[in-house]
């Protein structure tokens, strides 16, 4: 009885303790595997997966579009040169008019008087300048008797003859001048144009001061040949030149475009807005476009040789810096780059970097630099059906001959 007992203790324990070790070794198993679990969760999230393009060089064509303004060819704010009184009108708003055609006269009854007295002081001082003359020739003929005249005499009659015709050549520039002011009474257009302002009426008083007020007697404009003006902001004006040609809209002639050619470039940024100021010349043949009207001006910027080519998302703009994100051993690698011209979803970039280089096609600052980088597996594997040259298949799913290719016949199965 006894034996039997301790038999049966016996085959408990070796049950109890072969329980706890089969216990023991499986849960050391599952540790593990949340172990490595564990770890390959923190592996990813250091190591992230991105998609990756070449780098590569090629010709990238954009255009902006700028705001524009028409301005007159030609514009002349017309002021009086003395003071006058308006007599005549012969224009008014809106009158074609050509040059030298006269627009208006006035009339200052004192330029007369002065003029008549300029004329009389040229003959007082012809008058003068006649009598000193006559003395002095007595006085030469007299000096020809030895002792009756002194040298002396005769010197300052000769700078009194002198000094009188002077004074005759200042009478006449006087009455030139004062001639000069009756010109001024008629305001004249001085090339073909229109007649767009005018602020006087027949009597109204008008004088040099009136300019200064900004009030002009007649403004007038060319219209048939316009100014379109535009400022192309700092990033683009590299590329832009002498006769490109250019197109723009108008929002009030819906319907239509028009095209002109860049003729005058400043040459310089202005401080203010730092952009360059671009000039067309448009002809208005048809008289549809008005001075001082908007317009949106689409202008294209030529591609440039050798330039660097990546996707808008591959840059990254940060507070201090901008780059891409170039994979070098597997690792992370900023690049410093700047930005060139935009089209679509690409972009030219200027940096150092070659053809044939990878970088992460949707960069962000999160990736850090030196940091390991994996490429996506999808990318992987599209990556390796390219390079596999004997899969057997083409593109197009047709099968191909080669050592790789199935071009053995099956026989036909024997009935």
């Amino acid at each position: 009885m006894n034996i039997q007992k301790n038999k049966l203790r016996i085959a408990l324990a070796i049950l109890v303790i072969g329980t706890g070790l089969f216990s023991s070794c499986g849960e050391s198993k599952k540790d593990k595997e949340e172990q490595d679990q564990t770890v390959q969760q923190e592996n990813a999230l250091d190591t992230p997966t991105v998609v990756l393009v070449p780098v590569k060089k090629g010709k990238l064509t954009s255009q902006i579009t700028v705001p524009g303004e028409l301005q007159p060819y030609q514009q002349v704010d017309l002021y009086a040169k003395i003071p006058a009184y308006v007599k005549s009108l012969l224009v008014d708003i809106g009158s074609q008019v050509h040059t030298g055609q006269l627009l208006a006269t006035l009339e200052a009854p004192e330029i007369n008087s002065q003029l008549e007295e300029a004329k009389s002081r040229i003959s007082q001082n012809k008058a003068i300048y006649f009598a000193d003359k006559a003395t002095y020739d007595r006085l030469v003929n007299t000096a020809k008797t030895p002792g009756t005249i002194s040298p002396n005499d005769i010197e300052q009659a000769a700078a009194k003859k002198s000094s009188d015709s002077a004074n005759v050549e200042a009478a006449r520039s006087q009455y030139k001048e004062v001639e000069a002011n009756l010109a001024y009474l008629q305001i004249r257009a001085p090339f073909d144009g229109v007649v767009t302002v005018r602020n006087i009426n027949p009597g109204t008083y008008v004088s040099p001061a009136s300019g200064a007020g900004g009030t002009p007697i007649f403004v007038v404009e060319d219209h048939k040949r316009l100014r379109l003006v535009i400022s192309v902001p700092e990033d683009y004006t590299g590329g832009l030149k002498d006769k490109d040609k250019v197109t723009f809209t108008i929002k009030e002639l819906q319907g239509r475009q028009y095209t002109a050619n860049v003729v005058r470039l400043a040459g310089a940024l202005d401080e203010k807005l730092r952009s360059e100021r671009l000039e067309m010349d448009v002809y208005n043949t048809d008289n549809s476009l008005l001075p001082n009207m908007y317009a949106d001006v689409n202008v294209p910027l030529p591609a440039r040789d050798s330039a660097i080519i990546v996707p808008k998302t591959a840059v990254v703009t940060s507070t201090e810096r901008v780059f891409v994100i170039q994979i070098v051993n597997g690792r992370a690698k900023w690049v410093d780059v700047q930005r060139g011209l935009q089209s679509g979803d690409v972009t030219e970039i200027y940096g150092k970097l070659n053809p044939g280089d990878e970088v992460v096609k949707s960069a962000t600052e999160e990736i850090r630099d030196g940091s390991p980088i994996k490429r996506s597996t999808a990318q992987q594997a599209d990556s390796t059906g390219k390079k596999d040259s004997g899969s057997g298949a083409d593109a197009e799913g047709k099968v191909k001959s080669g050592p790789n290719g199935d071009t053995t016949a099956k026989k036909p199965a024997k009935k």
